[in-house]
């Protein structure tokens, strides 16, 4: 499954986000995204109140838009119409910094409106690349996304000790200690979370095939 598709929203959550009253996934796609939007954002070069206006004001475009998304590979997927909605926003942050009347026409393009799949780059004069950062920033919410949905899964215990050895990389034998149980049982429980945490990142990728 290519990473171009509905990472980590499904195919059936963009479904259910086109029936606005739908306040659950509406809340489900906020909570996916908002820390996507805002890492590129504040990455770009923006404040974090600039940074969440590009947030809320993205959003808000997506539940206007999203009625007339329809994928299409060769038009461009979910991923690349984000990005540029995103990136969108930022230019409006920027412009805001800006004088009136100071070349805005000619380093940021008037159309909002079109969508395509080649993204461009916010004008920045240290040659900030937002599409590679979206691209670092999605992967790491990919990751985010399905820690968070396997740590739902687990008694606290059980993710503590995931938690301590395999993302903060304590000594095993630390970790046993810290929390009273033995060194095989950190390691079995390392295999089996990490196994849980494999098998959703391939939900989430393989998620437009449902």
């Amino acid at each position: 499954m290519n990473d171009e598709e509905f990472i980590p929203t499904r195919r059936s959550l963009l479904s259910r986000l086109k029936n606005s009253d739908d306040q659950e996934s509406w809340q489900d796609f906020f909570d996916t995204y908002r820390r996507l939007i805002h890492r590129v954002a504040t990455k770009a070069g923006l404040t974090n109140t600039e940074a969440q206006d590009v947030v809320q004001e993205t959003v808000l475009i997506v539940a206007r838009k999203l009625p007339e998304f329809k994928y299409d590979p060769a038009i461009g997927s979910f991923k690349s119409w984000l990005l540029l909605i995103t990136r969108r926003r930022i230019e409006k942050q920027f412009k805001k910094r800006m004088p009136i009347n100071a070349g805005l026409t000619a380093n940021f393009p008037a159309n909002d409106t079109k969508r395509t799949a080649t993204v461009e780059r916010v004008p920045d004069p240290n040659g900030f690349d937002l599409e590679a950062a979206w691209d670092s920033e999605w992967e790491k919410n990919l990751w985010d996304a399905a820690i968070s949905r396997v740590k739902a899964q687990l008694k606290p215990k059980q993710y503590q000790m995931f938690d301590l050895y395999a993302l903060k990389e304590w000594p095993v034998r630390d970790v046993a200690h810290a929390l009273g149980v033995s060194v095989t049982h950190v390691y079995v429980n390392k295999h089996r979370v990490g196994t849980l945490v494999k098998k959703e990142i391939q939900k989430l990728n393989s998620a437009a095939q449902e």
